[in-house]
């Protein structure tokens, strides 16, 4: 079943139109969430960047788009899917509903919420291989819109599938002045001693959720301190660990960067305060 204006429905009775915006202009924005048991991780995060994004383009945000009407709105999904005992990961789309070419004719928007169930329940590290390189064929234009969680993500799409003709895990991303930015699903960090570096949002890496989490946990210790610059492939070999973050696996610790491997004590161990942090708020 799937959400559609409010509307549940079977997925096989949704559709869309063929003149929808989301579709032919890439005029939409998502948020992936994570759900344990009914409860929306870091919702709020979720729900005041997509209102951020949504003023960004122009779009028109209803009144009733309220913090408890969109969550209400996922719970009422997850509940008819009889997802809300077990863990799930909804993707909650956002597009502008009018007609037009590349001018739409009103900014007002629809959405659709989709479910998918999780195995897992709190973050884990995964301690298996995990190899990366570069993606070059392509850039990143270091501006605004690409902090946004949109529609174009084409990018991203023929990047994951040279990761898999190369047997790689993942890539790592390069905006126009060929700074690393983020991976091609989620944020990067990299660690050097008790400096833990990741991308400024200026230089164009998605405005991650989960990057919001670990920049605060870093900022929260006496021991680490937090590095917000511009990052050279050629750090890359020279970190003692990297790892990518997202909302879904939480740290993904990265092995192997070409000949160079990594371990994991840092990632291991900032994880296990996320999960800290998680059983307070629960």
């Amino acid at each position: 079943m799937v959400n559609i204006n409010g509307n549940i429905i079977k997925s096989s009775d949704a559709s869309l139109s063929v003149l929808n915006r989301g579709f032919n202009y890439g005029d939409s924005l998502f948020e992936t969430v994570k759900v344990i048991k009914g409860k929306i991780l870091f919702w709020e995060d979720h729900y005041f960047r997509l209102m951020a994004s949504m003023r960004i383009l122009r779009m028109e945000i209803p009144m009733s788009f309220t913090l408890e009407f969109l969550e209400n709105e996922i719970i009422n999904l997850i509940t008819t899917n009889k997802l809300k005992d077990k863990n799930s990961r909804v993707k909650l789309s956002i597009y502008r509903d009018a007609s037009g070419i590349y001018l739409p004719d009103c900014n007002d928007i629809s959405y659709i919420i989709t479910s998918k169930t999780l195995s897992h329940n709190s973050y884990e590290i995964k301690k298996e291989h995990y190899q990366v390189d570069l993606f070059k064929d392509y850039f990143v234009a270091a501006n605004l819109l690409s902090n946004l969680k949109t529609n174009n993500r084409v990018i991203n799409v023929v990047g994951s599938i040279y990761a898999k003709e190369n047997n790689l895990n993942n890539c790592f991303l390069l905006n126009t002045n060929r700074h690393v930015i983020e991976a091609l699903n989620g944020n990067i960090f990299l660690v050097n001693g008790t400096t833990i570096k990741t991308p400024p949002l200026p230089d164009g890496c998605i405005k991650g959720v989960m990057r919001k989490q670990i920049i605060e946990i870093v900022n929260t210790t006496d021991y680490y301190s937090l590095d917000e610059s511009s990052i050279s492939s050629f750090e890359l070999q020279k970190a003692d660990e990297l790892f990518i973050s997202n909302i879904i696996i939480g740290i993904q610790p990265i092995t192997q960067y070409r000949k160079k491997s990594f371990g994991n004590n840092v990632s291991t161990e900032l994880l296990n305060k996320l999960n800290k942090k998680l059983r307070k708020t629960n």
